[in-house]
């Protein structure tokens, strides 16, 4: 079996990095670090560094590097873990609520208002409190709960006078009264392979926030729902965040570049070996698809001269 070639896109190389190229130099792959710092990408002529690779993973820290990063390689035709698709679907709440509900998954009730009046009326028909959040955003970073109709109309005069892109859509979110924790679950592939409560006496939970993690069993609901929510974003390695409720467990959010250094003695599960599993599942994808393409091509060639080009172009094409 050739040696993969694993390009890996990042920030800077936080625990989960170092467990991630640790794995992959233990598996024998060769790995191209990419750190969005340094690079610049030519749009009209693709890095041969990154057409070299057969699978990218990413692992920016900024979103907005990330989705153009992920865009422009797909466009060049290097598989990426994960994809432009699933990184602009979870990366934006509103688009990430949109799949949810498209999918039939149960997620919070949501309502997306353009103006401060339109918005502050929302709040009316939800209900106080409610939640009040960026359309993207990470690490529970200026969520808001909001009690009442004033701390609703200070909240949306901030945002107006802001008047940043971030601040141009309010997205309002039922509140929903969980018992001091909510339930983060990590999915590879079809498989959800692990989970962990996050308690907190703070009603934001995330662990980056404070919030301490437990193992969570996974049941067979909790399975199905994770699942779903990861197909209805589009796959990959994604964490599903989700709420129990009085109407049963709400899927609230998808992450897609998922942090773990706090779940894999908690879950018991080598997280950075199963995503390296799929990393390396998905290059080789790449590898077959490449060789069956080869094959196909080959008995086109009715000389030498002919039977070289055809090789020529798969190497562009790689």
């Amino acid at each position: 079996m050739p040696t993969p070639t694993v390009g890996v896109l990042l920030s800077r190389v936080r625990v989960e990095e170092k467990l991630l190229l640790a794995e992959l130099e233990r598996r024998g792959a060769a790995v191209r670090r990419f750190d969005d710092r340094v690079f610049a990408l030519d749009v009209q002529a693709p890095d041969p560094a990154m057409l070299g690779c057969d699978v990218i993973l990413e692992r920016c820290v900024n979103h907005l590097r990330a989705l153009y990063a992920l865009k422009l390689l797909g466009d060049w035709g290097v598989p990426t873990v994960n994809t432009y698709s699933v990184a602009n679907v979870c990366g934006d709440k509103i688009l990430t609520s949109a799949a949810l509900v498209r999918a039939g998954v149960p997620t919070p009730r949501t309502i997306l208002a353009f103006t401060p009046e339109s918005a502050l009326a929302a709040c009316e028909e939800l209900g106080y409190p409610l939640v009040m959040k960026p359309a993207v955003g990470s690490w529970g970073r200026l969520l808001a709960r909001v009690n009442d109709r004033d701390a609703a109309e200070a909240l949306l005069e901030h945002k107006v006078t802001l008047g940043s892109f971030h601040h141009g859509a309010f997205y309002l979110q039922e509140y929903v009264r969980k018992p001091g924790r909510d339930i983060r679950t990590f999915v590879v592939g079809d498989e959800t392979i692990g989970a962990i409560y996050r308690d907190s006496t703070h009603w934001i939970t995330n662990t980056a926030r404070g919030g301490a993690a437990t193992n969570c069993p996974v049941t067979p609901e909790l399975d199905r729902l994770s699942r779903e929510a990861a197909a209805a974003v589009g796959g990959g390695v994604v964490a599903v965040d989700l709420l129990e409720s009085e109407r049963g467990l709400l899927v609230n959010e998808v992450n897609y570049t998922m942090e773990f250094r706090n779940s894999i003695d908690t879950t018991g599960v080598d997280i950075p070996a199963r995503i390296v599993d799929y990393v390396l599942a998905v290059g080789a994808e790449r590898e077959a698809g490449a060789g069956a393409r080869g094959a196909r091509a080959a008995p086109m060639a009715d000389d030498g001269r002919n039977a070289e080009a055809v090789g020529s172009v798969g190497l562009v094409v790689r």
